[in-house]
């Protein structure tokens, strides 16, 4: 064979093997997202997505994170651009990222396509979100799915379940009032944490007609009068001094569960501490529920 030859059959060969590469990526918004390879440059601006790009054993791709992601401990390592609400566009852009993945809500997605970064918005609410989610993640990755996405939500769903199978049967049907920031902002049936508490077996105060996080009238929880209160240490001053608070079962026989800010961070990403998150549930219910 002609040395010219050889040397058209191989960049044809590579040009293939470059094209097999090329994939694509729906994300939240509908958006079909195509990457010529798999990205090796990214920014998270939300926590949750961070925890599971480092879960899928590829926290080494990061070169920045949201000044929210803490965990893995090795991301506090890595510069902070901002929050998905207030991003620092001129230091994402210097990061120089093959990829921003950020939450569909976020005010950045605009701006930082028109300055021809790629974007892929994933915002899970749910368990069924979040398992999407982590498969997307994967796909964004191009990590195999049986080892990767797959593997993650099973270690999740066996420990939610777990955590479920721990409670005693008198733990069964507690009438639970989750509190996730001040407001009050409340965690509904049809969030991702009001999911776990079902699957926990109690029963959610905020049914899932007023959405996944609603912000409700105060009165609403005193008629209401749930046997248990799950909320944040960040959150919880002056919550029984609010009107006709006093009054409320969970408080009158302190049967509040206060979690540390770590305790939080853990209980409120829809991601791969899920099953951790729900252990603190389990236990929270065990020490407190009448």
């Amino acid at each position: 064979m002609k040395p010219w030859l050889r040397h058209c059959l191989l960049a044809c060969a590579l040009c293939g093997l470059q094209a097999v590469q090329a994939f694509q990526v729906t994300d939240d918004r509908g958006v079909v997202v195509t990457f010529p390879q798999a990205p090796q440059r990214i920014v998270s601006l939300l926590p949750s997505l961070t925890e599971t790009i480092c879960e899928l054993g590829q926290c080494h791709r990061l070169v920045g994170v949201d000044r929210y992601s803490n965990w893995p401990a090795t991301v506090l390592a890595l510069p902070q651009v901002g929050g998905g609400m207030d991003p620092n566009i001129e230091g994402i852009v210097a990061l120089k990222p093959d990829v921003v993945v950020l939450a569909q809500s976020s005010r950045a997605i605009v701006r930082l396509e028109s300055l021809g970064l790629k974007v892929v918005a994933l915002e899970p609410k749910s368990h069924a979100d979040v398992r999407r989610v982590i498969g997307k993640m994967g796909q964004v990755l191009d990590v195999p799915h049986e080892t990767g996405p797959a593997r993650v939500w099973r270690v999740i769903d066996a420990g939610v379940s777990a955590a479920a199978q721990s409670l005693p049967a008198r733990v069964k049907n507690t009438r639970v009032y989750f509190e996730v920031n001040r407001g009050p902002y409340a965690a509904g049936e049809s969030s991702f944490m009001g999911e776990t508490l079902a699957r926990l077996g109690v029963k959610n105060i905020v049914p899932k007609a007023l959405g996944p996080f609603p912000k409700l009238n105060p009165e609403y929880v005193v008629r209401a009068n749930p046997d248990v209160i799950m909320i944040g240490e960040r959150n919880v001053q002056g919550m029984a001094q609010r009107p006709g608070w006093a009054g409320i079962r969970a408080i009158r026989e302190q049967r509040v569960c206060v979690f540390k800010p770590d305790e939080s961070d853990i209980l409120i990403r829809p991601g791969p501490r899920m099953a951790e998150a729900a252990r603190l549930m389990a236990k929270c219910l065990q020490d407190k529920a009448p």
